[in-house]
């Protein structure tokens, strides 16, 4: 059997022009779908890659403010006496035990010397 006839058997009812113009526009929004989808897949992975193209690494809060103390070589007494905390303040909010303030966040970002979004970005949501 064709697939003309096989075309027939099942849209009888329908003409082959209409039956051509139909699967001409389900092809058309089919394209559209998979089209959209590619387009999203590669924005949540833009979203989640740093500028450089590089796959960002999600890490507890804890985990990015210890990882930023060590590369920039400070102690977590530095880190206490230039935001005003004690050292145990610090080493509760690398080991996930507490969370620092809004704006010691803030000052935070401040002193490992990057913008909060960067800072903010790392971190596990």
């Amino acid at each position: 059997m064709s697939m003309f006839e096989v075309t027939k058997r099942m849209f009888g009812h329908i003409g082959i022009a209409e039956f051509l113009i139909l699967f001409t526009v389900l092809i058309r929004y089919a394209a559209v779908v998979v089209i959209a989808v590619l387009l999203i897949k590669a924005l949540l992975k833009y979203l989640n890659s740093d500028k450089k193209g590089n796959p960002v690494i999600k890490k507890s809060l804890g985990q990015v403010i210890k990882s930023h103390r060590e590369a920039k070589g400070y102690t977590q007494e530095y880190i206490a006496e230039q935001l005003g905390v004690s050292r145990q303040a610090v080493s509760k909010w690398e080991n996930g035990t507490t969370e620092p303030s809004t704006s010691n966040l803030f000052a935070l970002a401040k002193l490992f010397d990057m913008p909060i979004e960067e800072f903010m970005k790392e971190i596990q949501i």
